[in-house]
């Protein structure tokens, strides 16, 4: 059986929808809802690496305080962008999925199927 962990949003249906295809598939999954326990700026660098992204590829615009902190400024660094997930895990783009093949963005939510799959 695949261990996934999900950085997960009870309240978003595309999170919902990774997690239910998760379970559905019978894998071994850990939630974590990240905006209750959000993860520390180390542990979001770590996901950025696994998921070969860059902050800017994780930072959640709508319905955030994107636009108030002046997250668009294209001058912000890395380190001022993951600084700000860390303090407002809202602007984390959600579900992220760590899985025995790596990690993903499931946006589209149908990239897990891809997860699934090996």
């Amino acid at each position: 059986m695949a261990v996934f962990t999900i950085w997960h949003n009870p309240k978003c249906a595309t999170s919902r929808f990774v997690l239910h295809a998760l379970r559905d598939a019978g894998a071994d999954v850990t939630v974590r809802d990240y905006q209750a326990q959000p993860p520390t700026a180390d542990e979001l660098r770590a996901a950025l690496g696994r998921l070969g992204m860059t902050p800017r590829g994780l930072l959640r615009r709508r319905n955030t305080p994107h636009d108030a902190l002046g997250l668009g400024d294209p001058s912000l660094t890395d380190d001022a962008l993951i600084a700000a997930m860390a303090e407002h895990p809202a602007l984390i783009e959600r579900p992220v999925v760590f899985g025995p093949s790596g990690a993903r963005l499931c946006r589209p939510k149908e990239t897990v199927f891809d997860m699934l799959a090996g």
